[in-house]
């Protein structure tokens, strides 16, 4: 199925709105045509009699067409809108089914040109290029039968028709296609830079980096519009030709009606010039088509991309028990990457509590992402409550384990909502009831709206321990069995963090707990404590 039939495909929940828009669109059309034929026959009339005659039919026929172009316009934008809703939530799940566990090997600019500008190209889809090429198809009929009627010969207007109708439209399409990759890259190159100067504005004022970030930029943007501009000019060539094919065609109309009847040549040449009209905004639509095109590849590709660890085909059923163990596992990203760890085996007993050390870059996060199934071994196995994870669902199998990393984000949003990700169904008393266990409660409490209380972007309106402190909340509010902290404390000093880890000794009392740290403060409660040591685990002293 190819991405442009695929993205029309997701539109079919909106049937009624679209066939609607379309009967819409294709009445107003008609109408016009007819409006500007009626004119032109009593205007001849008039012309050949001296006397001018309004018929009844004329000013209701300018009424529907503009009561059929308003309805169209409503219907028509409703229609779309649904459509694009729908497109968006679709890729964001694809999105989401893909990268679990981060963007991985993507860039944030790309996902993010990907789900906004790729989705906004395909916004002309329907309206500005599959309803107009409608109408070109339904002019052709009406405009056989009004010029059959002048002359035998005024078929030959047909053919400027077509070509403006028909070839200009696809030329541009053609173009379009092999210039929107070059779009497209440089949007997301674009994004990536700016994405980078914004999240990094700290360090790019501490290294006096101002200028060289900007160069990046102004190269990235050089780079979109050099594209932007062929683009353009391509379009601007064919929208030339298609105007003079169309005067030309009008042209040829005129001079065949002297052969024929005045009155029926008048009316032919109004037809014309609404008919011409109406089709000289396809060679732009062409060139949205090959964009669109494209950008459905984009779109398509980003949501059908299946996720990196394969669902079973016949999942086991989720065991009673928690414990983990690593048996003889080796990992490594990429076939022509080293191993991060070899033959690698560890338990972690159900109700334990372990840490697992190293220094940066050891392979403790992926320990953390084998567990959760964002990445399968290589070679070995690893057991959940006995079984192996590879047969079961990774959803049921995440809901198993709270997972609380260094990077874990809070978002715009209220308190409220965003430990709701932890459990949607929690009540305000289940929601107190993890604040108090991560002894945030009365930083929550002494706000003015309290669980409504809008927090900004990354949680910037509270304190580092306080960000903490609710995201352990919400971690906690999943009540998994199993605990996995993946550097909860990265950036915060030193007595935050021990007081961080005071508060979730209390709070995971009873749970399996793996800490992945690469070091420890004195104050966790541990049963057990693992060194990276090369590509292999030893035990350690506390």
């Amino acid at each position: 199925m190819s991405p442009i039939i695929r993205v029309v495909s997701l539109w079919t929940r909106h049937p009624g709105w679209l066939f609607l828009a379309l009967l819409l669109s294709l009445g107003a059309l008609t109408a016009g045509v007819m409006l500007m034929g009626l004119s032109g026959h009593y205007l001849a009339v008039a012309i050949a009699g001296g006397v001018l005659i309004v018929p009844a039919l004329l000013p209701w026929t300018g009424t529907a067409r503009v009561l059929f172009r308003y309805g169209e316009r409503i219907v028509g934008h409703e229609a779309i809108f649904r459509a694009l809703a729908d497109l968006r939530v679709w890729m964001f799940r694809g999105l989401a089914r893909s990268a679990a566990g981060g963007l991985g090997l993507r860039r944030t600019g790309d996902a993010l040109a990907r789900l906004v500008n790729d989705v906004d190209v395909l916004d002309g889809l329907f309206l500005r290029i599959f309803v107009p090429l409608m109408g070109a198809l339904l002019l052709l009929p009406m405009m056989f039968w009004t010029l059959e009627r002048e002359h035998g010969l005024a078929v030959l207007v047909l053919v400027p028709f077509c070509f403006v109708a028909f070839w200009v439209p696809w030329r541009a399409a053609r173009a379009a296609e092999d210039n929107a990759g070059k779009v497209g890259l440089a949007v997301a190159g674009l994004r990536t830079a700016a994405l980078d100067a914004l999240h990094g504005l700290r360090e790019v004022k501490i290294f006096a980096a101002e200028g060289r970030m900007l160069a990046e930029v102004q190269a990235r943007e050089a780079q979109l519009l050099a594209a932007q501009r062929e683009l353009a000019g391509e379009g601007a060539k064919l929208s030339a030709m298609a105007f003079v094919a169309a005067q030309g065609g009008i042209l040829l109309a005129i001079i065949l009606g002297f052969f024929g009847l005045p009155i029926a040549a008048v009316a032919a040449v109004l037809v014309l010039t609404a008919a011409f009209e109406a089709v000289l905004g396809l060679p732009r639509a062409g060139l949205l088509y090959g964009q669109a095109k494209k950008a459905a590849a984009r779109v398509v590709q980003a949501a059908e991309t299946g996720p990196p660890v394969p669902e079973p085909v016949k999942p086991a059923s989720m065991p009673s028990r928690n414990a983990i163990a690593f048996e003889h596992v080796s990992f490594r990203y990429a076939p022509d990457r080293p191993f991060v760890f070899e033959d690698l085996s560890v338990q972690l007993p159900e109700g334990s509590r372990t840490a697992i050390l190293g220094p940066s870059g050891a392979g403790k996060s992926t320990i953390a992402a084998l567990i959760l199934k964002l990445i399968e071994p290589v070679s070995g196995q690893i057991r959940f409550g006995g079984t192996d994870v590879a047969q079961l669902p990774a959803e049921a199998l995440r809901h198993r384990i709270a997972y609380l990393g260094q990077t874990t984000h809070l978002f715009a949003d209220t308190i409220r909502n965003n430990l709701l990700l932890g459990d949607p169904k929690a009540v305000d008393e289940k929601l107190w009831a993890v604040l108090e266990a991560a002894q945030v409660a009365d930083a929550i409490r002494a706000l003015p709206e309290g669980l409504d209380s809008w927090l900004g972007e990354g949680g910037a309106t509270l304190s580092g321990g306080q960000g903490r402190r609710l995201a352990l909340a919400r971690t906690l509010l999943m009540n998994a069995p199993v605990l996995l902290l993946d550097e909860p404390c990265a950036g915060l000093d030193a007595a935050t963090e021990q007081e961080f880890f005071r508060v979730f000794n209390a709070a995971t009392e009873g749970r399996t707990v793996l800490l992945i740290l690469h070091r420890l403060t004195g104050v966790e409660h541990l049963d057990r404590i693992w060194r990276f040591t090369g590509r292999t685990l030893v035990a350690a002293a506390g």
